[in-house]
């Protein structure tokens, strides 16, 4: 299915309109959903348990210590969690996150800056699963730890990483002024630092200043919000292509995932969902981010009054990740589709499994 099938055109008359509904339903339900919404299983919410214990006793509670770990041992472990994250296998990475943290943590006597690295970057990752869970508290600490590991001894880019990730934590926090200051002066620091290669350098620095843009629009703050999508858009054009390093994903692709999201909190749904049509989500490179595709494009048709578009989009999310679909601003715009169940066949049944994976 072409990337503008799910939109239409405005200014439909009725009759026309209806078509394109019907048809959006069976192109939706089809080509992008592959099952129907009965069919969907419903996901439990990933426990954090094993995490908060590892943050509270600093070792996996109640588990005995494997042998000492090797360098590939941990690479692998690094690598198989930044591929749990990226497929929305939420639930496995909560589960395996604490001992693979414990292992990195372990390497620390034979291999310090490799240790250092790996620990901040399980931190990191943790950071992003507890922002996708709605737990900002943990966020928090998981940012701290990601941030204060990587200073002990990691390499430029998880530093910056870590600085992001404490950037999305104050701005979960509310605190949106230090938040952007946090991100652009990751980005000034590692902007100067020439010892890092070029590709790599532009992706994380380019992650940087979308994140500072989006936080910047999350305060309403509208020419920051795009002068600094902008550096971020400039950045994406020198790197040329979308490119997954370390888990994150940056270039010309995300730099218009990041304008849906900035348009939508600008209060512009109309300019959202034109950048949503210049986006073929089945090229977005991991699950993660097809995903969040729809359920901003989920948002933006919220946000525009088009409950029929919202429902479809939120439903190709659920088929492409059910465990995204559990987070708490989506389970609030599902819910809010009940008034429309007689127009929206199945929205009772997929509100119920929305809810049910947001349920520990």
């Amino acid at each position: 299915m072409g990337a503008q099938a799910p939109f239409g055109e405005e200014g439909d008359d009725p009759v026309r309109r209806r078509e394109l509904l019907a048809i959006l339903a069976g192109a939706t339900s089809n080509a992008v959903l592959g099952a129907s919404p009965a069919d969907a299983q419903e996901p439990a919410r990933p426990s954090l348990a094993g995490l908060e214990d590892l943050l509270l006793h600093r070792q996996q509670h109640g588990t005995v210590p494997g042998p000492d770990p090797d360098p590939v041992t941990v690479s692998a472990a690094v690598d198989t969690s930044r591929r749990d994250f990226g497929a929305c296998r939420y639930d496995a990475l909560a589960r395996a996150l604490p001992s693979r943290i414990a292992l990195a943590q372990a390497l620390r006597d034979d291999h310090p800056e490799q240790a250092a690295t790996a620990v901040a970057e399980l931190y990191t990752m943790a950071t992003r699963l507890c922002i996708k869970l709605g737990e900002d508290g943990l966020a928090a600490i998981t940012a701290d730890r990601a941030l204060t590991t990587a200073l002990g001894g990691a390499d430029g880019l998880t530093v910056a990483e870590a600085h992001r990730m404490v950037s999305s934590a104050w701005r979960r926090q509310g605190h949106f002024a230090r938040a952007t200051d946090v991100a652009i002066t990751a980005a000034q620091r590692l902007a100067a630092d020439r010892n890092i290669p070029r590709s790599e350098r532009l992706s994380v620095l380019g992650n940087l200043y979308a994140t500072a843009a989006y936080t910047a629009a999350k305060r309403g703050d509208r020419d920051a919000a795009r002068e600094l999508i902008a550096e971020a858009e400039a950045t994406a054009g020198q790197l040329g292509h979308d490119a997954l390093l370390r888990g994150a994903v940056f270039g010309p692709g995300q730099v218009l995932l990041h304008r849906i999201s900035i348009s939508h909190l600008l209060g512009d749904a109309g300019q959202a969902i034109a950048y949503a049509r210049r986006i073929d989500p089945a090229a977005l490179p991991t699950t993660e981010r097809r995903a969040r595709y729809w359920i901003d494009v989920a948002r933006a048709f919220d946000q525009w009054g088009k409950p029929e578009r919202c429902y479809r989009a939120l439903l190709a999310a659920e088929q492409a990740a059910p465990q995204e679909v559990g987070r708490g601003s989506v389970r609030v715009m599902a819910a809010g589709l009940m008034r429309h169940d007689r127009a929206l066949p199945g929205v009772r049944a997929f509100v119920h499994r929305v809810e049910a994976s947001g349920r520990v």
